[in-house]
């Protein structure tokens, strides 16, 4: 019986051994699966407020999935976004291509077509439901949504400047700094316009353009124009720093986009509207890695926590902004408020009962889908970048910008 036991205890430890060796061994075996590699393409760097907000995203959305990302910055809406595309491929092994900027898509589209086995996404773009390229998709979201919701506190704080005697209801004009006279500028200034309108209802509003997505000087100095014209609160459509900081010295309320200005402007910062592109960046990331389709056009949305502002600045806002733009949002969800809800505004004094936009886009931006139902305009319902671009009455363009 001692010698049984002396053999059974034998054979337990020799087995103990070979499994703690094949532990070791399981452990020591290197990983052979390779992780998802992304590669982004950015028009500028993290200096624009645009560029910066993708950046954070995608940075975010890669660690959350656990994946590998590259990023290209400066790369302009040339042949370059075609080259920066092939060398994430070629060079750094990327399986799945990102580009930030409106122009690149051409390019991303050609690089979609050299290389069928890598997904390609294209924020802002409007062909990919036309161009027939299974790899190729577009990305946006209803960040009129948001802008209309930073128009309702800019609205706010006009009404506090007329009870407080600083101006009259007739004086309560804002001012826009716009990139280009695009839809998506044109949707997102309209949306804003509308929102202040919503609660200061003698609202009106001048637009500037700078031709260009990022000029600081330019920016600064449309903004500089349009105060000196009158304008006693400022927004923009423009990615750099020019507006805001004009506002701050001249001491003008301003609503900034793509981020928080606090920081450099406390004294004027409001609140901003942003896209969070992290949401659609984990959908991309996670499409890929499951080998499914990729929406040829994905609208993010507030329910998906697309659509964002950020904190109130309430030393500088309107009492009661907080609480007013909460209740806003519900009824921008529940339905009950449309931003382009044709009963609240006018086009050359007259109801808007029809509107074809351009959603097909061509070289001639010729208009081929009526997207007005039930006096309601809606955006982004049938391609993912906006199409609004009606110039409604109580906005004035001061320039025109097409690039």
């Amino acid at each position: 019986m001692k010698n049984l036991r002396k053999v059974l205890a034998v054979v337990l430890a020799l087995v103990m051994v070979a499994t703690v060796f094949a532990a070791c061994g399981d452990n020591e075996k290197p990983d052979t699966q390779e992780k998802l590699k992304v590669g982004f393409i950015f028009l500028h760097d993290e200096n624009s407020t645009y560029d910066k907000n993708f950046m954070d995203a995608a940075k975010a959305a890669c660690e959350a999935m656990g994946v590998d990302y590259v990023q290209k910055t400066q790369i302009p809406e040339s042949k370059d976004c075609y080259d920066a595309a092939v060398a994430l491929i070629e060079t750094d092994g990327c399986d799945v291509i990102f580009a930030d900027s409106f122009g690149h898509e051409s390019f991303l589209i050609e690089a979609a077509k050299k290389y069928p086995d890598v997904q390609f996404c294209h924020a802002t773009g409007t062909q990919a439901h036309t161009a027939g390229v299974a790899n190729f998709h577009n990305a946006f979201a209803s960040i009129y949504e948001g802008r209309y919701l930073a128009g309702v506190a800019a609205g706010l704080k006009l009404n506090e400047m007329i009870e407080a005697g600083k101006i009259t209801a007739d004086k309560a004009k804002m001012g826009y700094v716009g990139a280009f006279t695009f839809a998506e500028v044109m949707s997102g200034y309209t949306s804003f316009y509308l929102g202040a309108k919503s609660v200061c209802p003698t609202v009106t509003m001048d637009v500037k353009f700078t031709g260009s997505w990022y000029d600081e000087k330019a920016e600064k100095e449309a903004a500089q124009a349009l105060i000196a014209g009158g304008c006693v609160l400022i927004s923009q459509h423009a990615d750099s720093m020019g507006a805001p900081t004009a506002c701050e010295t001249a001491g003008v309320p301003n609503v900034s986009y793509n981020g928080s200005t606090l920081a450099a402007c406390p004294n004027t910062f409001i609140v901003s509207s942003r896209i969070n592109w992290q949401p659609y960046f984990e959908y991309m990331i996670k499409c890929v890695q499951e080998g499914k389709a990729i929406d040829t056009d994905w609208t993010g949305t507030i329910e998906t926590g697309s659509v964002v502002l950020t904190d109130v600045n309430t030393s500088v806002a309107a009492a009661g902004t907080v609480e007013k733009i909460a209740e806003v949002k519900a009824k921008l969800q529940s339905g009950e408020i449309n931003v382009f809800d044709t009963a609240n505004f006018t086009v050359g004094g007259k109801a808007v009962t029809s509107f074809v936009a351009d959603v097909d886009t061509d070289n001639d931006f010729t208009p081929d889908t009526e997207v007005l139902k039930d006096g309601v305009i809606y955006e982004s319902d049938k391609r993912s970048a906006p199409y609004f671009n009606l110039e409604i009455d109580g906005i004035t363009l001061l320039d025109r910008n097409y690039g």
